[in-house]
């Protein structure tokens, strides 16, 4: 054999034994992998976690189970994925209600966001929207500002739940516009929409994706989306920026491991789902079910939710929300 042949099989040699040593160096999974949900099939977060597991099962090699564990608006999941064990297999979605909100308002809150678990990767955001009932005669949010700072009696704004994300919104709203804000609280986005398509209640917030099919009925009117650009599902509907004030804000799904889970299998899962985002198919299922799909490595996450409990804890504190 060649000097030059045999320098070639060498080479080959070397660099099946380094693609060997890289695939046993990801830690394995060995077992199913349990993705646990704290709401009800059907809601948003719980899509996220279906799209993302149908992915995670063909790349992981082992099934992908999607855990429903409702109550106590998420915490409950929260509180059992804290303490799973170190050698299962066990991850969570959740969303700032979950990861934010609930550990400022509850003082017996049974976790610890950031000492208990270990942010993997954020998947998705949504807006929030500020929309308005036929019964209230304005199509642009200065005028809407005007209204109710001439009919403080009348201004109360509808929320989906006391104590969510687009309440302590509507909060921050007010206070940026220097108007005061009523929030009223409902049990849930389908009964908000009933009294404001009805003219019980003037105003709403909820999440962009609840509103739209309303707005585009005709049945309520989207004055002001609050993300930074506008929303690829309604062009027409400007920011809250652009109709006069200056205000942005978005929630999100993200993924989480508890902070049992060995680092450097967390880490393995955070680059799966990073890249299952990636892949077109699944940015279109989320585009679909008008979810904004998001790519975000796990230090961008990590990053993302500094900045997100810096904006938002202040606007929670000051509003004296007690449970």
């Amino acid at each position: 054999m060649s000097p030059r042949r045999t320098f070639h099989r060498f080479a080959a040699a070397l660099a099946l034994a380094a693609l060997a040593g890289t695939a046993s160096a990801q830690p394995a999974l060995d077992g199913p992998l349990r993705i646990v949900v704290g709401y009800a099939p059907g809601g948003a977060t719980d899509r996220v976690a279906r799209i993302v597991a149908d992915r995670l099962t063909a790349k992981l090699g082992v099934p992908v189970v999607v855990d429903n564990k409702a109550g106590a608006g998420g915490r409950l999941a929260a509180q059992q994925v804290k303490n799973t064990p170190a050698g299962q297999n066990v991850i969570m979605v959740a969303n700032p209600a979950v990861m934010v909100v609930a550990p400022l308002v509850f003082k017996d809150n049974g976790y610890d966001p950031e000492r208990d678990f270990q942010p993997l990767s954020n998947v998705n955001n949504y807006e929030f929207g500020l929309v308005v009932g036929s019964a209230v005669p304005v199509k642009q949010l200065s005028h809407l500002l005007a209204w109710m700072k001439a009919n403080p009696e009348k201004a109360n704004v509808g929320v989906p739940a006391t104590g969510s994300l687009p309440h302590f919104f509507a909060l921050m709203l007010g206070q940026k516009a220097q108007v005061k804000t009523e929030v009223v609280g409902y049990r849930g986005s389908s009964t908000v929409m009933t009294d404001l398509i009805g003219g019980q209640i003037p105003i709403a917030v909820d999440t962009f994706d609840v509103l739209l099919p309303q707005h585009e009925s005709g049945k309520v009117r989207i004055l002001a989306v609050s993300s930074a650009k506008r929303s690829a599902f309604a062009p027409d509907v400007p920011t809250f920026k652009e109709a006069g004030l200056d205000i942005t804000a978005v929630g999100w799904n993200a993924f989480f491991a508890p902070a049992s889970m060995p680092r450097d299998k967390a880490d393995r899962l955070a680059r799966e789902i990073h890249d299952v985002m990636q892949e077109p198919d699944t940015q279109r299922k989320f585009t679909d079910a008008r979810m904004q799909p998001v790519v975000s490595t796990r230090a961008e996450t990590e990053a993302m939710l500094k900045a997100f409990r810096a904006q938002w804890a202040p606007v929670v504190k000051t509003s004296g929300y007690q449970p």
